[in-house]
């Protein structure tokens, strides 16, 4: 009896940009075997199977690959790169779905199959879908606008206090309140606030025992934080002190998506750099046994059980 994935909950997709078309997209997933321990640092093999239609409906790809687990039982591989079965990969009309993923593993890494999950694709990395597409009409040229007038040389005023770019008087890599920012926005009250990332960071649980606590707002982890019970996550960030807290999971995509301005601002000080392989806790829990966190690699969240020990890093808003 095949036992399925308790702890994939979702796939890390991203498409790799070859001559013309991609021909890859990148997936993660956590191996246990059945007595539900990780299985780690090992080779595993592995049949990757792209289903349309529905979680039972016809393989339009199948591969197999043998990967490697790492020391938390992760595995990475890109799917479109292993020993072809069926199919063509780049034949895949990913305008035509639903699509699953379905893989079957290996835990002694040879082809005799004992765990299986599928996964329904809830979208796909667009350089893919839009390979697909049909190129619309190219529209007409607007009119070219006029040129405005020459304006006067304006004296030279005092020296003065300097508004920043934008109305903004701090920018995006700054060295400020005991970390780096890595965001910035105009709230409703019309003033200035940002979000700034700790110069260090760690690896902890996120609880010892799975307990639901509702830290469940995905854009407030200052909230989240303060609802973790048992938690050495929330210890670590505690010892950074007052206002620092975990991350929810948007937080941490912006903080993914802004990574060129906060590197720059921790290379720069010498701080520890943010990974670009590691998964990141957010405070953002799933259920009782699971909360969500972002991986670097792929730039996609997913969850893991709350006793993992991925990477800890604490951010703070102004």
């Amino acid at each position: 009896m095949k036992k399925i994935y308790s702890i994939v909950a979702g796939l890390l997709l991203t498409a790799s940009v070859w001559a013309q078309a991609p021909q890859k997209m990148s997936y993660q997933a956590v191996i246990r075997n059945s007595s539900n321990a990780l299985i780690v640092s090992t080779p595993v093999g592995m049949k990757i199977s792209i289903l349309q239609g529905s979680s039972t409906g016809t393989d339009v790809y199948v591969e197999t690959q043998t990967v490697s687990t790492n020391a938390n039982g992760l595995v990475s591989l890109e799917i479109g790169t292993g020993t072809v079965i069926t199919g063509t990969f780049s034949a895949i009309n990913w305008a035509t779905g639903p699509y699953f993923i379905k893989t079957e593993t290996d835990p002694t890494g040879g082809t005799a199959y004992t765990i299986a999950g599928t996964n329904q694709l809830m979208s796909v990395p667009y350089a893919l879908f839009s390979a697909n597409g049909t190129p619309g009409a190219t529209g007409a040229q607007g009119p070219i606008g006029l040129t405005g007038a020459t304006g006067s040389v304006g004296a030279t005023g005092a020296a003065g206090t300097n508004a920043g770019v934008g109305g903004f008087t701090h920018y995006l890599g700054e060295a400020f309140n005991g970390g780096i920012i890595y965001y910035l926005y105009k709230g409703s009250d019309g003033l200035e606030h940002g979000l700034i990332v700790a110069l260090t960071e760690s690896t902890a649980q996120w609880q010892t025992t799975g307990t639901l606590v509702n830290a469940n707002r995905t854009e407030d982890g200052a909230y989240n934080t303060t609802l973790m019970t048992g938690s050495p996550a929330a210890t670590y960030i505690a010892g950074l002190g007052a206002g620092w807290y975990l991350p929810s999971i948007d937080e941490l995509g912006l903080l993914y998506y802004n990574r060129y301005s906060a590197q720059k601002g921790l290379r720069t000080g010498g701080n520890t750099l943010l990974s670009n392989t590691a998964s990141y806790w957010s405070s953002t829990e799933y259920y009782a046994t699971n909360a969500y966190f972002f991986s670097f690699f792929t730039g996609y969240a997913l969850d893991n059980y709350k006793t993992w020990t991925p990477t800890v890093r604490g951010v703070r808003a102004f």
